[in-house]
């Protein structure tokens, strides 16, 4: 299950976006304020794979996710209108703190992922036509092919519409004007002015009219500005006037302001692009296939690929898009990655799972999220292999300048909506197979997870081969000291259900007489939380640590905790990560109970405590079988 689906299921089995009163995560789990607890599904909730426990605390409903947890939270809050909890109502500044390109791609990303499944099955519609061309089963002339083509166009043809209504949606605006103000924009009487000879004015004003089907930008940048309208008008109109009053001012300025500025300006910035993009594969088609290839992944990652789509889009009219098939071949080169890590893992049946289902989730469904997610990020030694295998087809996806132009997920189904066909199959097919190879010599076999193939048939050994295998197995052992001063205490003594149950994974709990967090090992720093109460860092040995500084201290928004490193940061052991003040969080009412978890504890045969005492420095609380 990708985090959009998961957001979505979560939302729902809690009550529904009317049940939620607040949304803020922390290191783990994502807190909610409900209206009325009762409404909670919480039998449904707690059986979701994703999902590793529920809380009730503090007057909190808490859904535990683990390190994805920031992912979900994401998707859940781009996708529904939901208040942000209470670490941002407590610092009005915080908002201020977001920059003006987060904004946007996070406006550009809520306004597509409600289109998202109707551009795709629109598209696969138009995949289907074709196959059925390929095959001789359909007559392009007819009047079945007229609508079932007609079918697949209507939602790109009307398009301008449909982003009206999702953008205005998105940044809570009459969802209906929006649309309104798109459609003035298609309709017959306007454009007919594109034919038309001679001035072509507004009061005067001189209009250049465009066909604004299929496009995107204008309608994004005239909501932008209607939103704020929208608001300022109906602040200053009467009740009375208001039902007709604010949309008809909405209609009549912003659809002559967007065929006059916003419309002109937006097709200049995408024609640009699309200009430079030209420009790239002119000087060398292979290096911008390969440099596509190779950020879009990253892109992904990041959340802002949402950005590129719209230029996708804009350039379906422009003779077919080039960017989403060399970002294909990145896709595939994904699908290759899990389907060499499936072949690598032999004797770990749960890595073996997780590749082949994967993989196939990808090639039939073209969902990739389970692949980069679930893999990719958490055995980063396949990074480079993945950029290598997409870089090789995206160079050759642009040197036989393959377009589409249609909207659609890159599977094995939607291949004859590229064209040239061949050119695409030569792409994506070396993308999956340089990647499956890589994968397959370099990749991760999850060794730590694998049983000596002995242990198949151990009812079957002399306890002296028992006893050399057992001894064999503990000697590869990692020790993990301490990163703070204080009482070790057994996990299960943590009070807090997550930590103490060992969802999260095994570990123990101190509770610090200092309040100076360390590295335990030389790593780096994979996580930090900007409310500086948890820090998630990884060995050079591949040992993934979660440091979570006192109970439901995340409520706390930073009060109390200085961070000396951030995310990415390399460490030695011994450096100082995180210092706070214990007393001022116990008067503050929390606990300052520190756990220290292994999140990565499936990766290795056991991970054993160490005996509860008083630990300093480079005393070991955990030591790790491999």
């Amino acid at each position: 299950m990708d985090n959009k689906q998961l957001g979505h299921q979560i939302v729902e089995l809690v009550g529904g976006e009317e049940n939620i009163n607040s949304l803020v995560h922390c290191a783990t789990r994502l807190r909610f304020k409900l209206d009325d607890y009762s409404k909670v599904d919480k039998k449904t909730l707690s059986t979701l794979p994703d999902i590793l426990t529920i809380v009730e605390k503090g007057g909190q409903f808490q859904v535990v996710i683990g390190n994805k947890v920031g992912k979900v939270y994401a998707e859940i809050m781009n996708n529904h209108t939901i208040r942000a909890g209470d670490a941002a109502d407590n610092d009005e500044n915080k908002k201020g703190k977001v920059g003006v390109t987060a904004k946007v791609f996070e406006y550009i990303s809520g306004t597509f992922s409600p289109l998202i499944p109707a551009l795709a099955g629109a598209g696969m519609i138009k995949a289907l036509l074709a196959i059925l061309d390929i095959f001789n089963l359909i007559d392009m002339e007819g009047t079945t092919y007229s609508v079932l083509n007609a079918a697949s166009s209507g939602l790109f043809y009307f398009l301008p519409i449909f982003v009206g209504i999702s953008a205005a949606k998105k940044l809570n605006a009459n969802p209906f004007v929006g649309g309104t103000i798109g459609a003035g924009l298609l309709d017959p009487n306007f454009t007919a002015l594109i034919e038309r000879a001679g001035d072509v004015n507004f009061m005067g004003i001189p209009l250049i009219a465009t066909d604004y089907a299929s496009t995107v930008f204008p309608m994004l940048i005239a909501i932008a500005v209607y939103a704020p309208l929208e608001r300022l008008v109906k602040k200053y109109t009467p009740d009375t006037i208001q039902l007709f009053f604010v949309p008809m001012v909405g209609i009549l300025v912003m659809v002559p302001l967007t065929s006059l500025v916003f419309g002109p300006f937006a097709e200049y910035i995408s024609l640009g692009i699309g200009t430079a993009v030209t420009f790239l594969l002119n000087k060398s088609a292979i290096l911008t296939g390969i440099l596509i290839a190779s950020i879009w992944p990253f892109l992904v990652i990041l959340g802002v690929h949402w950005g590129v789509v719209p230029i996708m889009i804009d350039n379906f009219s422009r003779g077919g898009d080039i960017i989403g098939p060399i970002t294909a071949a990145s896709t595939f080169a994904q699908m290759g990655i899990a389907f060499g890590i499936f072949l690598r893992a032999r004797r770990n049946k749960d890595l073996r799972s997780l590749s082949i289902a994967a993989t196939l989730s990808g090639l039939f469904a073209g969902v990739t999220e389970p692949i980069l997610y679930g893999l990719i990020l958490r055995y980063r030694k396949l990074i480079p292999l993945l950029l290598v295998g997409g870089a090789i087809g995206g160079a050759i996806v642009a040197t036989f300048d393959v377009r589409v132009s249609t909207f659609v997920f890159n599977s094995l189904f939607t291949i004859p909506a590229y064209s040239p066909i061949s050119g695409y199959v030569i792409g994506i097919g070396a993308s999956f197979l340089a990647a499956t190879i890589l994968a397959f010599i370099f990749g991760t076999e999850g060794k730590k997870k694998e049983v000596d193939p002995r242990e198949e048939s151990k009812e079957e050994m002399t306890t002296e081969e028992t006893s050399a295998i057992t001894e064999k197995k503990s000697k590869q052992t990692y020790e993990l000291t301490t990163p703070l001063l204080g009482e070790m205490i057994p996990l299960e003594n943590v009070d807090d259900q997550v930590f103490s149950s060992g969802a999260m994974g095994k570990g123990v709990g101190i509770e610090p007489a200092e309040g100076v967090v360390v590295a335990p090992f030389d790593g780096k720093v994979a996580t930090l939380f900007p409310t500086k109460h948890a820090v998630g860092l990884v060995s050079d040995d591949g040992v993934e640590v979660l440091i979570h500084i006192g109970i439901d201290t995340v409520q706390l928004d930073g009060k109390y905790f200085d961070a000396h490193v951030e995310q990415d940061t390399v460490v030695k052991k011994g450096d100082k990560l995180i210092t706070f003040d214990i007393q001022g969080i116990k008067d503050a009412g929390y606990k300052v109970t520190t756990p220290v978890i292994i999140t990565n504890t499936a990766n290795y045969l056991d991970v054993i405590p160490a005996e509860s005492r008083y630990v300093v420095l480079n005393d070991t609380i955990l030591t790790i079988v491999k």
